[in-house]
């Protein structure tokens, strides 16, 4: 019996042909091919298969016994090899897919409502699932553990990265805080105080602890906690500093307990992106879930 690979390939659709026409000039003429070609592919099928496959009988060609079963089989094999090549078609009402994204927690509490409001809307059968931002986390999308992270800064190669939005920052201060009605932060005073550091990878806060070490000027972290949430909810009652994105400190500022005010601009602002791995660039539904992302985003 011939192993597959030794077998070409370009004989699967005259072999078709030839089996459901019955006789070489009309399959000849559905494959657009002269019936000398034909009459050749036939030849090379019997030599392949071992098997005559069409014989001649009284009412024309007949299909030999093991044509027969060929012909059963191909009836049910070439549906699914055209799929194969194919585009995939994907249709968000009718899909139930599973989209794995990653981010801090403030990046998902960015997204999370207003995109699964669409997601949703657009494929109720589909699920979104969250994972906690991790030192690992680039590598995890790289190996296929994760489908779409969204975080701050940038991706390492080989992650394809689209920049969402851009964000400054503000620091989040007991109301009591001697800083608590300054207009602006200078950068002495800021680095003079007890911060709550949110470690997003290896004990660092990302952007503001890479500027700050750019300039030589790094803070001292009195209290590192896992999530900005956390920070915030550090905050009252002390005088330490939580340096978050300005959105965020502001809608986690409470009247009378705390206050957010400008972080020094030395800080400056960071952008915000998604990234995946280029295998995923033109899966359909992976498609439709960034460009949902990056519309979502806007009419935030």
């Amino acid at each position: 019996m011939p192993r597959i690979e030794s077998v070409d390939l370009n004989l699967l659709a005259p072999l078709n042909a030839l089996l459901e026409e019955r006789h070489v000039s009309r399959a000849a003429d559905r494959l657009h091919m002269s019936q000398p070609s034909m009459s050749r592919a036939l030849q090379r099928l019997r030599a392949t298969l071992g098997d005559e496959l069409l014989v001649r009988g009284p009412g024309g060609y007949q299909l030999t016994p093991r044509a027969e079963r060929i012909a059963a089989e191909l009836q049910q094999a070439l549906p699914r090899l055209e799929h194969v090549f194919t585009d995939e078609q994907f249709d968000p009402a009718a899909a139930a897919r599973s989209f794995r994204l990653a981010g801090t927690d403030y990046t998902v509490s960015v997204l999370s409502g207003a995109l699964l409001a669409q997601v949703f809307a657009q494929s109720p059968g589909s699920t979104v699932l969250f994972s906690r931002w991790h030192h690992a986390v680039f590598a995890d999308a790289e190996h296929g553990m994760v489908d779409l992270l969204v975080h701050g800064g940038k991706a390492p190669p080989p992650l394809q990265s689209q920049v969402l939005f851009e964000e400054g920052y503000a620091c989040l201060v007991a109301s009591n805080h001697p800083l608590a009605q300054a207009s602006a932060i200078p950068l002495a005073d800021y680095l003079e105080c007890a911060h709550i550091i949110v470690d997003v990878t290896d004990g660092r806060q990302g952007h503001v602890d890479r500027r700050l070490d750019a300039l030589g000027r790094p803070r001292r972290a009195a209290v590192t906690v896992p999530y900005h949430t956390a920070a915030a909810a550090a905050v009252p009652g002390t005088s330490l500093v939580a340096t978050l994105p300005r959105g965020f400190a502001i809608q986690h500022a409470v009247p009378g307990t705390t206050t957010a005010i400008p972080a020094p601009e030395e800080i400056g602002p960071m952008a915000y992106a998604m990234s995946w791995h280029p295998r995923l660039d033109d899966d359909q539904a992976q498609r439709w879930l960034r460009d949902l992302i990056g519309t979502t985003v806007k009419m935030g």
